[in-house]
């Protein structure tokens, strides 16, 4: 099962991970100022994260592929690794939407 981790950047922004089942980031999200405002970021990724609509496939300069979920006001909540293959960014989607909605969460900001 997936989980959501909360940690604190160096610049003391809250950010989330998702993490599949194997321990692996499928998701990063940006920035926040607030640990309130990355919980609701979780939020709209549990939520948002079930239409196909709001990923964003991109192709980075190197070639490699990967996507960005996007809440109902086209806002980017998280961005995924680099893939190599369309093929594997579109597992990583898949792994999302599997992921995702039930997800834990875990905070580290208190370690």
């Amino acid at each position: 099962m997936g989980k959501f981790i909360i940690s604190k950047r160096a610049s003391g922004d809250f950010q989330f991970n998702l993490k599949a089942g194997n321990g692996q980031v499928i998701l990063t999200s940006q920035g926040y100022g607030t640990k309130p405002s990355c919980e609701n970021g979780i939020n709209s990724v549990k939520t948002n994260s079930q239409e196909d609509a709001k990923y964003e496939r991109n192709t980075a300069r190197d070639g490699r592929c990967y996507f960005n979920l996007k809440a109902g006001n086209g806002q980017i909540i998280g961005t995924s690794q680099m893939y190599e293959t369309d093929n594997g960014m579109e597992n990583g989607i898949e792994s999302v939407k599997n992921n995702a909605p039930s997800a834990s969460v875990e905070d580290q900001t208190d370690l």
